[in-house]
């Protein structure tokens, strides 16, 4: 099989590779380009571990193939965190105890990213609903909703603060 030159901008870089027509985006992540957050979980779009951002929508990575990904803007777990310090959402997450295994928690991180940046005030219902597509089988998820809750208004007191130069 040939294959194909995809170019795209992954957490702000610009990546070129060289890929076969029918190399998930998951695959590519994590194979070509050593980005291993994203884990593969059922490859059927049903657990949501695989999640990233795909020119401002969550998409599970399982779902597409990285040619379909020509000229995207992709955001992965590994470029939440800024500079070493933690986005809100990793650090919600951490305060409230939000994962248990982890194996989930990329996925529930790049979901919360997007979904906080659609909705920066929730309901604890809309977490619930908003979060639905990621599954954990581990915490229950009332965690994840208090880590959800913490990164929103983290998020929002920093929308607040006089930028300083």
């Amino acid at each position: 099989m040939s294959k194909k030159i995809v170019s795209m901008n992954i957490n702000g870089k610009k990546v070129e590779e060289a890929v076969e027509p029918r190399t998930l985006l998951v695959h590519f992540l994590r194979e070509k380009l050593n980005l291993t957050g994203a884990h593969i979980g059922c490859e059927t779009s049903h657990c949501g571990a695989c999640t990233v951002d795909i020119d401002g929508e969550s998409v599970k990575s399982c779902t597409c193939f990285a040619v379909q990904c020509e000229g995207s803007d992709i955001v992965t777990v590994e470029g939440l965190a800024q500079g070493g310090v933690l986005h809100a959402v990793q650090e919600g997450f951490y305060q409230e105890h939000g994962l248990q295994c982890g194996f989930c928690t990329p996925g529930m991180l790049t979901r919360a990213y997007r979904f906080l940046k659609d909705n920066p005030d929730p309901t604890e219902e809309e977490i619930r609903i908003g979060m639905s597509g990621n599954l954990c089988r581990c915490t229950g998820y009332q965690n994840i909703v208090k880590a959800v809750q913490y990164a929103a208004k983290k998020l929002r007191e920093d929308a607040q603060k006089p930028v300083t130069a």
